[in-house]
């Protein structure tokens, strides 16, 4: 008898990309959402696939992810975004993994990220590992304000089939998710001592590490050959550089 599977999801507004992503993950043996106030359709979307759904008010993305983690009651967690989707063929690895007597209790996935529709392969997009199927008990996300990741001690693997990470459609998506993060960021840094309170630094912060983070990942890390929508990506995200440190140094001016 194979190992049971539960998926841990968080949501807030995810109507539009929630049915992707449950009906990827509809031979799981759960599915928890955790649900941070949604105004739209996505708590009744849950409950249609059968979904255990918990209403929570917003702790954090750690902190949110670790209560999905929580209320899991299966041999092995997969974490999932509400922008993602398991492919067919990771399903099929999946199962076979946990048919069998897997050789660690953590995996890593190989994340294809898409952005305006388009596979980013180029400059540190792909293969992006996440380490999201572990045996329950074993990792947690660090309680981070944002880019959380998962904490775990010991010896991992990585499978070979992609995650697809259906990231951000259109411009105005990946801008208001960039404003959001920033400003996350930005009290991350914050908190960090990294508020570039003196002039030196403020300048590298605001403008020479984003010029340096473009020339980076769309020139030695081969970006350009992603074409526009990687010149737009690799622009876009060094904008976002710049954003945090500015609200951070903003916080700590006023």
């Amino acid at each position: 008898m194979g190992k049971t599977l539960s998926v841990a999801i968080i949501t807030r507004n995810e109507e539009v990309n929630l049915p992707r992503t449950l009906g990827s993950v509809h031979w799981a043996n759960e599915i928890v959402v955790v649900d941070c106030g949604s105004t739209d359709g996505t708590v009744e979307l849950a409950w249609r696939f059968g979904a255990k759904v918990i209403q929570q008010d917003w702790l954090g993305f750690g902190q949110q992810k670790n209560l999905a983690i929580e209320r899991c009651t299966s041999e092995w967690v997969l974490s999932l975004d509400a922008d993602e989707e398991v492919s067919e063929t990771l399903a099929q690895e999946i199962e076979r993994l946990l048919a069998g007597k897997p050789a660690v209790d953590a995996y890593y996935l190989p994340r294809r990220n898409l952005f305006l529709g388009r596979w980013i392969r180029h400059g540190g997009y792909y293969p992006d590992q996440k380490l999201r199927l572990f045996r329950k008990g074993t990792a947690q996300f660090e309680e981070s304000a944002v880019h959380e990741t998962v904490q775990y001690s010991g010896a991992t693997r990585t499978l070979h089939a992609d995650l697809i990470h259906h990231a951000y459609p259109s411009l105005e998506n990946y801008i208001e998710h960039m404003n959001r993060y920033s400003t996350l960021g930005a009290t991350q840094a914050a908190a960090k001592g990294r508020t570039s309170q003196s002039l030196p630094t403020f300048f590298w912060n605001a403008l020479l590490n984003p010029i340096a983070t473009f020339f980076y990942n769309y020139i030695l890390r081969l970006g350009f050959l992603d074409g526009r929508e990687g010149l737009l990506l690799h622009l876009y995200h060094s904008g976002y550089v710049s954003w945090k440190y500015a609200k951070a140094w903003q916080d700590w001016k006023f």
